[in-house]
């Protein structure tokens, strides 16, 4: 039987087209209507999924329609806080899902990016963010074991 291997590409011009045509797919998937691994999935799955999560199936649709970038500012929020994400994950991983779940149904991310861009989001963030009480809360911990 003949050796099936795929080859290596170590072309950063190929790596560079096959991501540009996997970027091209996920767009036209999320503009069709079909967002990530859900959208192949049975009432019944979907159920099941948001019952491990925690979450109503119908808020289960909502947070994956927002798409796979929908959480992307809480990790430039805890980057301009001084919160380690890594630690905080392995800490407490259903607390960074609570952050994640909020950030991705948050109705201020204009203002969020805003604040990123200037540099003043960890001044400004309790006027905005869903996650300020949570995180308070996080750095009010003894010995604070997020914050670096």
């Amino acid at each position: 039987m003949a050796n099936r291997e795929t080859p290596q590409t170590s072309s950063p011009t190929l790596e560079l087209v096959f991501s540009a045509i996997a970027d091209w797919v996920n767009k036209y998937r999320h503009a069709t209507g079909v967002r990530g691994d859900l959208g192949y999935c049975g009432p019944n799955e979907v159920m099941q999924i948001a019952k491990d999560l925690g979450l109503p199936a119908s808020e289960l649709r909502e947070i994956v329609k927002k798409g796979p970038g929908a959480a992307d500012q809480l990790q430039k929020m805890l980057v301009a806080l001084k919160v380690d994400a890594t630690v905080l994950e392995k800490a407490s991983p259903a607390v960074m899902r609570d952050l994640q779940r909020l950030c991705i149904s948050c109705g201020n991310k204009k203002r969020c990016e805003h604040e990123l861009a200037k540099g003043t989001a960890a001044e400004h963030f309790h006027e905005y963010c869903p996650n300020a009480f949570t995180l308070d809360a996080l750095f009010k911990q003894n010995d604070q074991p997020t914050k670096h």
